[in-house]
């Protein structure tokens, strides 16, 4: 029986329904605006009466308007096609629609019903197969896209029959599965899962065992994030959060890019459209949209729509893990979903928590952290969603209630300072207040001692910590003078400045030095502490300043050259005078 209801209040994209049936909480419905139908979802029942947020503009809404709830939950369509697609919150495929602006209520297929996709099966007739184990496999660009058992079966089946190898669209019928009540289900490429839900199709969920090169030296060497991890990056505007998260899109080691732009401004969003598709995938040479999904609510949309576009990328990146691929999800920026949160929970009058946002904000942003992660799949292969999400607080304010709770989510935390930025120092990341808790983790050390060095922690731990002494040496060198000073203060700080000029800092428009792999990484970092590691003898601070200054200026324009060419070992005989 469908259950229906009436509008009896409106604030703003709140609406209260006095329903004649059951709801649930997350559930779907239809509001019905003269000839136009509102998607709302359930956030509080109570009694007779449920409070929903619609997803669209309520203009001309009124009381007494009908509403018919759906009994689903607001859920995500997955298939061959996701690729190369820009959608907004609810999936409707924003390149499809007419015209310039959204219209209301008006809703679009995420994929194409009409293209044929290359099949060839992977299961036999006779095996016996469970949720989200493959079937079949497509081609989706150059990636191997696996059709599954959908994820909402439950106990185990048995394939009865496979299409053959062909072409087939998304609805036709590849398989034909018997249940374990004989009872025959038949299974297409296309299948929906709701957004809410963590997606599961896997095994176990076991701790990271590697880390995720990127090619930014500050984040692979510094604070590396593992495969399947979780980190975000906090700072104040025009501190450099685009370029970096364009810069680990393209080098990141992952299969799949999903971008989610959760209420960020327009002029912002239209950059992704026009600059993503122009970005050079470094690993293939083909153009990075064709493995990037871009999932988009600008801050002018209704907050409801915000919250839903962090939800569906995740389900997404979830279904791509299924498959046995990295997935890689950026979302930009968090603090817009946080202040959507806020906005609904001001509506409904809840009880404030800090900055009034709700009093479990922390408890959601770690929920959602949490399904990110690396999986064993049903057969022994593995896939991982990797996590990073930026926070942009008031004023650069990293105590804010939004960067808070994140911290206590995510395992990496990249703080991006304004006086860094000020200075041209890209990445605008602090050194100090960064940090990276995989280096603690046995596997993640492990594997370092195995594909890096032996005891590559210890020396990154002794490079942050000549980082740091600099920067105390230098807030005395201010204090007191120049000549106030011993002379191994100015040699402490300036040791801190070669490993900040000639290592951390980074140019991202650079073909060379824009994608720094971990071999020459760990090249450039073992030559810059060896050099720190010396003890040198000045006669006065001016001598100090210049002999680092002529080494910091010789190791940047290694970086600018290719490994072990004419021009960098040009630069390797210059160094080794300077230090003889």
């Amino acid at each position: 029986m469908i259950t229906t209801g009436k509008v009896t209040g409106i604030v703003s994209n709140l609406v209260t329904v006095q329903v004649d049936g059951p709801v649930s909480e997350n559930e779907l419905c239809h509001i019905s605006v003269g000839q136009t139908k509102l998607l709302a979802e359930v956030i509080k029942v109570t009694g007779d009466k449920a409070q929903v947020q619609v997803f669209e503009s309520t203009r001309g809404l009124k009381n007494g308007d009908s509403v018919e709830f759906l009994g689903k939950m607001l859920e995500a369509t997955l298939g061959p096609g996701l690729l190369a697609s820009i959608y907004d919150g609810l999936q409707n495929d924003l390149t499809t629609m007419d015209g310039v602006f959204l219209r209301r209520g008006e809703y679009t297929s995420p994929l194409d019903h009409t293209k044929l996709w290359s099949y060839t099966p992977l299961a036999r007739v006779g095996d016996s197969v469970m949720a989200a184990d493959w079937l079949g496999e497509v081609r989706e660009g150059w990636l191997p896209h696996k059709i599954m058992v959908p994820f909402s079966f439950k106990g185990s089946y048995t394939v009865k029959s496979l299409a053959p190898a062909g072409e087939y669209n998304i609805d036709e019928v590849i398989a034909v599965l018997t249940g374990e009540d004989g009872e025959d289900i038949n299974v297409t490429m296309c299948q929906k899962w709701p957004v809410k839900v963590a997606l599961k199709g896997y095994r176990e969920k076991p701790r990271p065992q590697k880390i995720m090169e990127t090619g930014v030296r500050v984040i692979d060497t510094f604070g590396p994030i593992a495969e399947g991890g979780t980190g975000f990056i906090p700072g104040p505007f025009g501190c450099g959060k685009t370029v970096l998260q364009h810069a680990i899109a393209k080098q990141g080691e992952a299969d799949v890019v999903v971008m989610a732009a959760c209420g960020e401004r327009a002029n912002e969003v239209v950059e992704i459209f026009t600059e993503y598709p122009e970005l050079v995938d470094p690993h293939t040479g083909r153009k990075l949209i064709e493995r990037t999904v871009i999932i988009c609510n600008t801050s002018n949309m209704p907050v409801a729509a915000r919250e839903a576009s962090v939800y569906t990328a995740m389900t997404i990146c979830e279904y791509y893990r299924a498959m046995g691929l990295r997935c890689l999800l950026l979302a930009d920026s968090t603090s817009r979903w946080a202040q959507a949160l806020r906005e609904m929970s001001n509506r409904m009058e809840e009880l404030p928590g800090a900055d009034a946002f709700p009093v479990d904000l922390s408890s959601i942003i770690s929920n959602f952290y949490a399904r990110a992660g690396m999986v064993v799949l049903n057969n022994g292969q593995t896939g991982a969603v990797t996590f990073i999400g930026t926070v942009s607080p008031a004023g650069g304010n990293l105590k804010e209630p939004v960067t808070e709770s994140t911290k206590k989510a995510a395992r990496c935390f990249y703080a991006l300072e304004q006086a860094r930025a000020d200075q041209k120092r890209y990445p605008s990341v602090n050194p100090i207040d960064s940090y990276s808790k995989y280096l603690e983790y046995p596997e993640i050390s492990d594997y370092l001692d195995k594909t890096v060095e032996k005891g590559w922690v210890e020396k990154v731990q002794k490079g942050k910590n000549y980082v740091r002494r600099g920067k105390e040496m230098a807030d005395q060198i201010n204090i007191l003078g120049d000549d106030g000073v011993p002379m191994s203060y100015h040699e402490a700080f300036w040791k801190s400045e070669l490993i900040d000029f000639a290592f951390l800092q980074q140019d991202a428009f650079d073909e060379v030095d824009a994608l720094c792999p971990m071999e020459r990484q760990r090249y450039m970092f073992d030559l810059i502490l060896s050099i720190c590691d010396k003890s040198f003898k000045f006669d006065n601070f001016d001598e100090c300043r210049n002999f680092f200054k002529q080494l910091i200026n010789i190791l940047r324009q290694m970086n600018y050259c290719k490994f072990e060419d004419e021009n960098f070992c040009k630069y390797k005989e210059q160094l080794s005078k300077l230090l003889s």
